[in-house]
């Protein structure tokens, strides 16, 4: 049985057979459409959630399969002060696999380490989220051709962002990627991705201005300031608007430049952009699902 809590728990190999997998049901999604007969998944979402979780619903639903859970806390037994390791208990008795999502950095560690299925991590706080990661390889997979040395920007909430932290990691196994990461001075990446950078010997670069940084991107991937992730209003009223892409900015990019967003955006960028043809984002989210249908059938083992 194998659980995913982050994005190294998959090899490179592992990846690229998935992203392979994920090729194939897009070519004939009609193939995969009874792998998953007879199969439930759980979906435990603590979190407020619209597209991991509709879109975990649609891949198991395309693969033939069913789904029960809950969308929040306050319909779950975790308003009554149970905890995260006897809701997994429990739901483990009636479905075969789970995903769920926590506020709670570890809450899928936990999960994991009680769980009779395998457990697929959501997001757990500002930690992991590996299948929007698996989603953004994917995407990136799908619209450069390759994995491999590419210029990833990445812009915006770096501190908080989970998302972020994963495709970095992710990315960081492919060979001649260099990163930019463009943010404020209080929301750059963690001390120990940074180290973690530093001691790898990639290449990286920090910088506060947007328009510096993104004529030289391959993949520009904006965040949002996330509201839910400050201590108090007065500091994310002051950085919610510190990046918006728009129009303006895009003339500045290559004309083979991606602009990707694992959604939802607030303002960070100018819906004048949506009109791009360099604005995948919302292919970005039809790849989430076929993604997720080759993980759920890989952990199941119904490949």
């Amino acid at each position: 049985m194998r659980h995913l809590i982050s994005p190294s728990d998959l090899s490179v190999a592992e990846i690229d057979q998935l992203l392979a997998l994920a090729d194939r049901i897009l070519e004939d999604p009609s193939a995969y459409a009874h792998k998953c007969d007879g199969k439930i998944l759980a979906t435990l979402f603590f979190e407020p959630s619209t597209r991991t979780r509709l879109s975990f619903e649609s891949a198991m639903l395309s693969l033939g399969g069913r789904v029960l859970g809950f969308s929040s806390a306050d319909s779950s037994s975790a308003s009554k002060g149970e905890t995260v390791a006897d809701t997994t208990r429990v739901v483990s008795c009636y479905a075969d696999i789970i995903a769920m999502r926590h506020p709670k950095e570890g809450a899928a560690t936990v999960a994991a380490s009680v769980a009779t299925v395998p457990i697929i991590n959501a997001g757990d706080g500002g930690h992991h989220h590996p299948t929007q990661t698996l989603t953004d390889l994917l995407t990136i997979h799908q619209l450069k051709g390759r994995m491999d040395h590419l210029t990833i920007g990445l812009c915006g909430d770096l501190k908080f962002g989970r998302t972020v932290h994963s495709l970095i990691k992710a990315m960081c196994r492919y060979k001649g990627v260099r990163f930019v990461l463009v943010s404020p001075q209080e929301l750059r990446i963690p001390a120990y991705l940074r180290d973690d950078l530093v001691a790898g010997g990639y290449d990286f670069q920090e910088v506060e201005q947007l328009e510096d940084a993104i004529g030289a991107m391959d993949v520009l991937y904006m965040t949002r300031v996330q509201r839910e992730r400050f201590f108090n209003e007065e500091d994310y009223i002051r950085l919610r608007d510190s990046y918006i892409l728009d129009a303006a900015k895009m003339k500045l990019a290559r004309e083979d430049m991606i602009v990707l967003h694992p959604l939802p955006r607030v303002n960070e960028i100018a819906l004048e952009v949506d009109e791009d043809p360099r604005a995948c984002y919302f292919q970005q989210v039809r790849f989430g699902r076929y993604i997720r249908m080759a993980l759920i059938m890989k952990l199941l083992e119904v490949e």
